[in-house]
């Protein structure tokens, strides 16, 4: 997570499809503390360290999906979940 932000990181894999983060219509996600970085560099520099190799597809979840595109009437959800709930647990 990206503190600077409230942003969450969330990457693609075999046991972690992309679709997982974008389908619900309530996002959930648990975070240890230790996993929380300042700001945007920090998070690329963390991702590097630990994944080597980017996955297919890095998401950064800022809150809940939103759009203006239809009459320019503010839409939520429209692209992914309609809220999104940061739950910070001390380290596991």
């Amino acid at each position: 997570a990206v503190a600077e932000t409230g942003t969450l990181v969330v990457l693609s894999g075999p046991d972690t499809p992309a679709a997982n983060s974008l389908l619900p219509e309530t996002h959930i996600a648990l975070v240890p503390a230790s996993r929380i970085v300042a700001g945007m560099e920090e998070a690329w520099r963390l991702l590097r360290e630990e994944c080597g190799e980017l996955p297919r597809a890095v998401n950064f979840i800022s809150g809940p999906s939103r759009t203006g595109d239809i009459e320019q009437t503010l839409v939520l959800g429209a692209h992914g979940p309609y809220r999104v709930h940061i739950v910070l647990v001390r380290d596991w």
